[in-house]
């Protein structure tokens, strides 16, 4: 990750390999952007060949405070300043929020922050945190997304499922009217307290929800299938996976005041998604993993939806 990593700040924990300026308080959104690296603008300048001839229908975006081009897109694209990605976080959500970390990747073409909501919440016993992801990108391969991560504390597991009833994430290009579609947003992001109330009827209704070791054994089977022709290695691989896994559903020691039930194997998931490192450990997995905070975890989305069919 430290070759993705070019700007960020943190609060508590040291996340991304400890990378970043640490501060001691979730600071404002003025303060965080200066932290975060943020502070700067990008201009969009036309596109020209080597000889000097004019490409029309394209244009660069550049960063302005070194000259960096940081993707090539068309004339339609609109950007959206790092600032006013802050001040629609703040417009959104309004007062008492927290940014609890925010940075810049892969040499500024792609932003994020994590915003901590001042609600919590008490679900099953549980105390659930809700955070919202805002991430944008300027080289236009990215979508402006956003979206709800509930978080459980006492794990620092993601909770973020994919429910039926209630929108958890957000995203638009950038084309068209980029204000007004910020502005549409509020009418999905503003529902975090819906999200979160459907959210604590779903645990509710998972830890009512019985299941026997033998069904715990067939989930696992079903999230890690042998593939046909599997070599050795990884059929060893795959092992070793499903047993990592078993052992976080029967032995974590925050689980163990949880009955067997769907709630618990949905967190032994999460918490394989969220912490387990994996086989192979490439430079931006954790790149990945934060990319999957904020669309949802295939994983713990298949997890969800096998206990919730059962």
């Amino acid at each position: 990750m430290s070759a993705n990593v070019e700007t960020m700040f943190y609060t508590r924990k040291k996340p991304w390999h400890g990378l970043g300026t640490e501060v001691q308080e979730a600071p404002d959104s003025r303060r965080a952007l200066e932290l975060a690296g943020l502070d700067w603008k990008v201009v969009q300048k036309e596109v020209q060949t080597v000889d000097g001839l004019s490409v029309s229908g394209f244009r660069a975006n550049v960063r302005e405070t070194d000259n960096r081009v940081l993707g090539i897109v068309t004339d339609r694209y609109k950007v959206v300043q790092n600032e006013d990605a802050f001040v629609f976080t703040d417009e959104l959500l309004g007062r008492g929020i927290t940014f609890e970390t925010a940075g810049s990747l892969q040499g500024g073409r792609r932003t994020w922050m994590l915003a901590k909501l001042p609600e919590r919440y008490i679900i099953s016993g549980d105390e659930i945190t809700p955070y919202l992801v805002f991430m944008n990108s300027h080289d236009g391969t990215g979508a402006i997304k956003a979206a709800m991560t509930p978080v459980r504390v006492v794990c620092q597991n993601t909770l973020n499922l994919a429910l039926s009833t209630a929108k958890r994430s957000w995203s638009t290009n950038h084309v068209g009217d980029i204000r007004g579609k910020l502005e549409d947003a509020k009418y999905t992001l503003l529902y975090a307290q819906l999200y979160m109330s459907e959210l604590g009827r779903t645990i509710d209704q998972l830890n009512r929800q019985k299941i026997s070791d033998r069904q715990v054994y067939e989930y696992i089977d079903a999230l890690f299938p042998l593939v046909a022709g599997a070599s050795d290695q990884q059929k060893k691989n795959l092992m070793r996976m499903k047993e990592d896994l078993k052992e976080r559903y029967f032995e974590a020691p925050d689980l163990q005041h949880v009955g067997k039930n769907a709630y618990r194997f949905v967190n032994a998931v999460s918490d394989f998604a969220t912490h387990a490192k994996p086989i192979r450990e490439r430079s931006n997995y954790r790149e990945s993993l934060f990319g999957r905070t904020v669309d949802g975890n295939a994983m713990i989305d298949r997890a969800y939806a096998m206990v919730k069919a059962a």
